[in-house]
């Protein structure tokens, strides 16, 4: 069985420096070129990196320090996939906002290029040894859910199954093969989609795109199953499931329960990253579904604002888990990333190594090891 580097872990997004921020506006408005944006996220990768081993951490990440988004960076780096700006729109109440990203698919999806492994071999080389330096991604099913039957070209898809799927778990697979080729050994697979159908509003759009919310949770995993079919051997696979993290504000809120036995017991992956740091997340009663040889990390800390957890209130609730899946197929984390997106959550860089620490150290407490 594929094991977590510890009984700790984190999601991987980190807040960015003033100074990287700085420099993507330069590079914005051509004051810079690529290669000298490139230079300043070394720089603060090489930072984060140390950060992240001196606070305890054993899975590394680069905090996602290249990214705008998450999603959309990876995404529309894949052939046949195309990003709409996002472009500004005025709500009923007069105020404006920026709308999200919206992504397209228009031609046959294809691994058109390495999209993280340059990323990839500048954080190996950064992290010391005995460490585990961990990719993020976002998950294929990203590339469905928002836009549906309605967000695919009809043209390059005539029909969905299984051309589509499989077009698409080909591409994951050829990055997931150059990572591994790399060097990558631990990627996590991002998915707020899987969260998502577990509200009632949410379950109600997917409904008026054509979707049956009862179904794409079993069509999701089978999906996901496409993927890790071509995942080289000895590389672990994981899930982050969430339910929105920009700037500290969620999109949706719900048990597990709507999709917990497409999730745990028919899609084929090493590991989850489950939200559960508030009431949003329901109870741990879907933990039940958990087959042996997986591994469940609760995110029972939140990275949406800085108050610190009472460590004994988190020891219970990992004991109140415990009752519906083996300790020893627990772990715990921070419920998401400090950074979902550039623009950061509504905290402070202290609050990152105080949460983390809080983490390690109920961890240890609670399992008596790494």
């Amino acid at each position: 069985m594929m094991q977590l580097p510890a009984r700790y872990d984190h999601v991987g997004s980190f807040l960015r420096p003033k100074y990287l921020l700085e420099a993507r506006a330069q590079k914005a408005q051509g004051e810079i070129t690529p290669e000298q944006l490139r230079e300043v996220e070394d720089k603060a990768i090489a930072e984060i990196v140390k950060f992240q081993q001196d606070v305890g951490l054993q899975s590394i990440t680069d905090g996602e320090f290249r990214r705008t988004y998450f999603h959309i960076d990876f995404l529309e780096q894949l052939g046949g996939v195309k990003t709409d700006i996002p472009v500004t729109i005025r709500k009923p109440d007069g105020s404006e906002e920026l709308a999200p990203p919206v992504i397209r698919v228009i031609d046959k999806v294809r691994h058109a290029k390495d999209i993280q492994k340059a990323d990839f071999e500048f954080l190996k080389s950064q992290v010391a040894a005995g460490r585990t330096p961990k990719v993020t991604i976002p998950s294929p099913t990203m590339l469905h859910f928002r836009g549906g039957r309605a967000g695919i070209s009809k043209d390059a898809y005539p029909e969905l199954d299984p051309a589509f799927y499989d077009d698409v778990a080909k591409a994951y697979g050829d990055e997931l093969r150059s990572l591994y080729e790399a060097g990558c050994r631990y990627v996590q697979m991002d998915d707020t989609n899987l969260a998502y159908l577990c509200d009632d509003k949410m379950r109600e759009a997917a409904r008026q795109r054509g979707d049956d919310p009862n179904e794409l949770p079993h069509r999701y995993a089978g999906f996901i199953n496409k993927v890790v079919a071509r995942k080289p051997q000895g590389m672990l696979l994981a899930m982050h499931l969430c339910r929105g993290n920009f700037k500290s504000t969620h999109a949706a809120a719900g048990n597990y329960e709507p999709v917990a036995e497409a999730l745990l017991k028919e899609m084929e992956i090493d590991a989850y990253f489950m939200e559960y740091d508030d009431e949003r997340s329901g109870d741990f009663r879907p933990l039940r579904y958990l087959p042996k040889g997986k591994t469940v990390v609760l995110g029972l800390v939140t990275t949406k604002f800085g108050q610190l957890e009472d460590k004994d209130a988190l020891k219970r609730r990992i004991d109140e888990a415990a009752k519906y899946a083996p300790m020893e197929q627990l772990a715990l984390s921070p419920q998401c990333g400090f950074s979902s997106t550039v623009h950061g959550n509504n905290i402070a860089v202290e609050d990152q190594r105080n949460k983390l620490r809080l983490v390690i150290e109920t961890a240890r407490e609670m399992w008596g090891t790494d």
